[in-house]
């Protein structure tokens, strides 16, 4: 078993400011995010100057922050009665302090921005999402490290040599560090082969569904691993997650835009 590193949440504090990791490990994501897409920008069949991504970027972070908690408190924010929270608290959108985001909420958010974006300037929506995806696992991989220092999200009880006693846990079991198991696949893994796959013109829709499935697998097979919220518990079988439930969308419409962007006759690719 390892020991866990009791990393303290609060990255600094300064009288009664506080300024914690996780909200850092946003920022670090969504810049690291930005470095990278200037510099797939300047490549020449790139169609976004450094200004062009700059506001970009502020579109993304508004669909992150706001999908990704609308998403929480429609997806998984429930009561004892498995009732949404919101339907008798409607103030619970807003209060952020109490934690809860939602990844797939967050997607949606950013499909809306992009599409927004897209409009505006004239662009196709894949011109877009094809662009960006390949630099949206430096933010999973961030808010996954995040997740680890603040010990949320854990996953299920293991005799595995890397198992981890989370101070969380009440129950105080060795349990998968299912949190870094997401930042290597999602981030790290995704990362590479998403830049790999996009370092030449690929068919439109192409690298947005190769993201979507490579998501989608990864997130499926880590679910069996990690603990469901505490609200939900297991829906289905014994075993079936709300996380899962929404990566089934996100595998049929990866696969579908990879068999559209390869199946159809090939002209120039965008």
């Amino acid at each position: 078993m390892m020991q866990y590193p009791q990393i303290d949440p609060i990255a600094v504090s300064l009288g009664p400011i506080k300024v914690h990791w996780y909200g850092l490990m946003y920022l670090i994501g969504f810049w690291g995010g930005y470095y990278l897409a200037l510099r797939r920008g300047r490549r020449p069949f790139s169609p976004f100057s450094p200004q062009a991504l700059s506001d970009l970027l502020f579109f993304i972070v508004l669909g992150v922050i706001l999908g990704g908690r609308i998403g929480y408190t429609f997806f998984y924010n429930v009561d004892a009665a498995g009732h949404l929270v919101i339907l008798s608290d409607p103030l619970v959108i807003f209060r952020i302090w109490e934690g809860g985001m939602s990844f797939h909420g967050g997607l949606i958010g950013v499909l809306v921005a992009m599409a927004w974006y897209a409009r505006s300037r004239g662009l196709t929506f894949f011109q877009v999402a094809d662009f960006i995806a390949p630099v949206v696992p430096v933010g999973l991989l961030t808010g996954r490290i995040g997740n680890f220092i603040n010990a949320e999200l854990w996953g299920a009880p293991t005799d595995l040599p890397w198992a981890m006693v989370f101070p969380t846990d009440p129950q105080r079991l060795p349990r998968h560090p299912s949190m870094l198991y997401e930042a290597l696949l999602e981030g790290a893994v995704m990362l590479g082969l998403l830049l790999w796959f996009s370092r030449k013109p690929r068919p439109p829709m192409a690298v947005s569904g190769l993201f979507l499935v490579l998501y989608g697998s990864f997130r499926w097979a880590v679910e069996f691993v990690r603990t469901p919220d505490t609200q939900l518990g297991y829906l289905a079988f014994g075993w079936l997650t709300m996380g899962q439930v929404l990566c089934i969308p996100m595998l049929l419409a990866g696969a579908a835009m990879l068999a559209l962007a390869y199946g159809r006759p090939q002209t120039r690719p965008a």
